[in-house]
Order: C-alpha cells, then sequence, then structure tokens
C-alpha cells in the first residue's frame, strides 16, 4: 500500500487564442517571460477599473513586453459586488503596451454605492509583477506572492473581502450561486474543483478576454471585447488567457453539455460572462467530493523551491479555498491519488464527447491546437504533464497510465488509456480511501466553518 499516513509523518499548454492562426510579428528570439503590470491609481473605484493597465519588461534587458505577443499577454478581472442586494458583476479591464493608447477608451462602469470590488490577475509567460505609485497596492489590498517571491501568473488585489461579502450574502438568501448541473454522460458538471478538470497549478489565470485590431500601417491596438466594439472592428481577433476555468466555461461545458455560471459585465450592457470568482464560488458551494484544492507541491506555492505553507494559504485566500495549518492537509500524493483515480477513467469514458463531431462543431476542439488536434488529446497530454510535474508516479508508485502520440511538430495526434492499468492503480490505491476521505471531510468541514 503506497499511502504512508502523512498525519503520523508530520506529527512524529494552452496557449488558448479564439482565433488561433492570428500571428503577431516577432523576431526569431525568445520572447522575455517575466513582465511587469502597472496597477492605476485606485484601482477599485469605477475611474481605476476604467483606466488601461500597462504592461512592460520587468528587466528591460531581457527584451521587451507586448500584449499582443501571445508568450506575454497580461489579463485582468474585476469582480463587484453590491452589498445592499448581493448581487455580482463582472468587469475586465483592458491591458496595453506601456505608453500605448486604446482602439476605444474603456468604458467606464457604474458601481453600485459601497461596492465591494476586487482583482484577478492573468498572465501567458512565467512571471508577472504588480508594480505602482507608492502605497496603491497595499491600499488595494494587492498580493502578487510571499516575502517577494511571486506566484507566477496569478496575482489578485482584495479577493478575501469580495468572497467574504459573497459568502454573507448567500447566506442570507440574496446571491444564489446555481448548481452545476448534470453532464450529459450523467454524471456531475465539471467544476473548477473536480478532478476531471484541475492539472498542477488549478485556479490561475482567468477566462477573460480582448480584442486585437490591426491597422494598415501593421500596428496592432487593444479593445474591451464588447458588443459595440465587436461591431466597430468586425475584423478583429480575440485574445484569451489559457485557464482552468476557460477550460471548464467553454471546451467541458460545451461538449459535455453544461452551462457556466455567468453575471453581467459592465462594460458590455445586456451582456453576461464567465468569471474566475464566480467559478469558485460555484465550485465551494457545489463541488461533490472529493474537492480539488491547492497542495503543497503546486510550483506557484513553493519558495524557493520549497513547500510554503505561508504562501500556499496566500494563495488559496484569492480563489476562496480553506487555510490550512498543517502540510499534510493539503498533502500532493493525495491530490495524485484523486487525479489518478477520476481523470483518466472519465476521459475514457467521455472520449467520444471529446473528440470533433461534424454535427456538433464546437465540440472536442482543442483548447490549444498547437499542443493537441482535440479536447481529448489535449486533456491527456494536460494530465501527463501534470502526472510528471506533481512527481506523482514517485510519490505514489505508480506509473503513468496514459500514454501519447506525438509528432515531430510536438502536437500530440492520439493518447491510449490502458483500463487494466487503471484497476490495477485502483486496487493498488484502495487501501488509502478511507484516509484520503477522512482527510476530504476534514478539508470540508473547515471550508464550511470560513
Amino acid at each position: 500500500m503506497y499511502c504512508r499516513s502523512v498525519i503520523a509523518r508530520y506529527l512524529c499548454l494552452i496557449l488558448f487564442v479564439v482565433a488561433p492562426d492570428i500571428m503577431v510579428a516577432q523576431d526569431n528570439a525568445t520572447p522575455n517571460p517575466n513582465c511587469s503590470l502597472i496597477v492605476p491609481a485606485n484601482p477599485l473605484s469605477a475611474e481605476g477599473l476604467a483606466t488601461p493597465y500597462q504592461l512592460l519588461a520587468t528587466d528591460p534587458s531581457a527584451g521587451d513586453c507586448h500584449e499582443t505577443n501571445t508568450d506575454q499577454s497580461a489579463f485582468v478581472e474585476a469582480a463587484v459586488l453590491d452589498p445592499a442586494t448581493g448581487q455580482i458583476s463582472i468587469y475586465s479591464p483592458l491591458v496595453l503596451d506601456q505608453g500605448a493608447t486604446p482602439a476605444m477608451p474603456p468604458v467606464v462602469p457604474v458601481l453600485p454605492p459601497n461596492a465591494i470590488v476586487a482583482l484577478w490577475f492573468g498572465y501567458n509567460g512565467d512571471t508577472l509583477t504588480l508594480q505602482s505609485g507608492d502605497g496603491v497596492l497595499a491600499g488595494a489590498a494587492c498580493v502578487n506572492g510571499l516575502d517577494g517571491e511571486n506566484f507566477g501568473q496569478f496575482a489578485y488585489c482584495n479577493a478575501p473581502a469580495l468572497f467574504k461579502a459573497a459568502h454573507r450574502a448567500f447566506r442570507r438568501g440574496q446571491l444564489r450561486i446555481p448548481p452545476l448541473g448534470t453532464a450529459i454522460d450523467g454524471r456531475p458538471c465539471p467544476s473548477v474543483r473536480d478532478f476531471f478538470a484541475v492539472d498542477q497549478d488549478q485556479s490561475d489565470n482567468l477566462p477573460t478576454s480582448y480584442l486585437m485590431i490591426s491597422s494598415n500601417d501593421g500596428t496592432i491596438q487593444m479593445a474591451q471585447k464588447t458588443q459595440a466594439n465587436l461591431g466597430m472592428f468586425p475584423g478583429a481577433t480575440t485574445l484569451g488567457n489559457p485557464s482552468d476555468n476557460r477550460l471548464v466555461d467553454v471546451a467541458l461545458d460545451g461538449a459535455l453539455g453544461c452551462t457556466p455560471w455567468k453575471a453581467p459585465d459592465l462594460a458590455d450592457p445586456g451582456q453576461k460572462v464567465p468569471a474566475l470568482p464566480l467559478n469558485e464560488l460555484q465550485a465551494r458551494a457545489w463541488q461533490r467530493s472529493p474537492v480539488a484544492l491547492v497542495p503543497t507541491g503546486d510550483p506557484m506555492v513553493l519558495h524557493h523551491g520549497n513547500k510554503n505553507l505561508r504562501k500556499l494559504n496566500a494563495y488559496r485566500r484569492g480563489v476562496d479555498q480553506p487555510q490550512v495549518g498543517y502540510a499534510f492537509q493539503a498533502d500532493t500524493a493525495r491530490y495524485c491519488r484523486h487525479m489518478l483515480r477520476i481523470a483518466p477513467a472519465r476521459m475514457l469514458q467521455d472520449q467520444a464527447l471529446l473528440m470533433p463531431d461534424a454535427t456538433h462543431p464546437t465540440r472536442g476542439l482543442s483548447p490549444d491546437p498547437g499542443a493537441a488536434d482535440s479536447l481529448y488529446t489535449f486533456l491527456a497530454q494536460r494530465f501527463v504533464a501534470s502526472y510528471d510535474i506533481l512527481s506523482c508516479a514517485d510519490l505514489l508508485h505508480i506509473p503513468d497510465p496514459i500514454s501519447l502520440t506525438i509528432n515531430a511538430d510536438g502536437l500530440t495526434t492520439a493518447a491510449s488509456i490502458d483500463p487494466a492499468a487503471l484497476r490495477r492503480s485502483r486496487q493498488t490505491l484502495s487501501g488509502c480511501e478511507r484516509q484520503d476521505q477522512s482527510l476530504d471531510d476534514a478539508a470540508a468541514a473547515s471550508a464550511a466553518t470560513e
């Protein structure tokens, strides 16, 4: 049995661009993977939300940063809660290159009195750093990481306050959080805390999209993705952020006949959009056990390569997950066991739904056509990568049951899941189920009291 008591031990790729054929002119050098965002003054106000964020290189000697370079694109998403009604709205502040001008000025949102506003950040590169004037980041309760070491692609401002207000509104019956629903395979629709949908660094990045507008002179300008701007710029390209959220809200929900929770878009009257805080609130309310929560081995919560509960808890606060006091409560081996029990089996069951289907034009399409040729092969290569990054084979002493076929261009064109290997793995892990269930129940109880 490969599930030594962790309690005893402690006590003794996705680039997802909706139009993936659009390319931005680049030289042959590797793009600078580390960029910064200049956060405007008063970022939680209506004026601050409507002021574009400016992207620039954290270290200029490593090269420039450009929002239109899909290896460097950064994204911002805001949620606005009305304390009088408990209702949530969404707004996507715009990101531009430093000194650039937008194709159209961002819409200035109308906020309710005493609005509670929070921000989340996503990034297509390696490490995103928030910069601003004196006191701005602290005043907006922004968290970029721990002690000068960033999370990586993720940051947030004032998120715990918004989640706390949302929980209060939910308990009072003001805020309705819709159930996940039932997928066409007869199982619950996936959430961002479903082990079928998560990877090694869950709950990072955003479902936010922007418009890229090309001019005759070759320049590209950015704009918010609104119906007005789409009508004004019919040839615009949609730029998206790779994320578990987008995978669930768009690809998996579309394939499995599910509907994401959406809220009004303050930049686009009459329209509703999905959002990271909606995903997290819905998952917290309705995801059945076992619930995927950020583990200690998540690369974004490592501190100088080591496990660090302070950084783990700082990250979890930004995505409405329960805090932990001991490493065994966020054990990576248990996370790996649940991934292995759940993800390959459902992928195998739903394979037909995860493949392209001419009768359903959007079903089964790969979120990243450069990485995999279908949603099924995308999920398979994503699982293989996560199993490796989290060192699951070493932690569980069980090999990955998924094998991939990858062509000379690095594209995953086929995936094989060995049913016999799955059965053997389940038998091997069967002795761990009671312990894992006990820790899952404890995590659920902790979440209920926060």
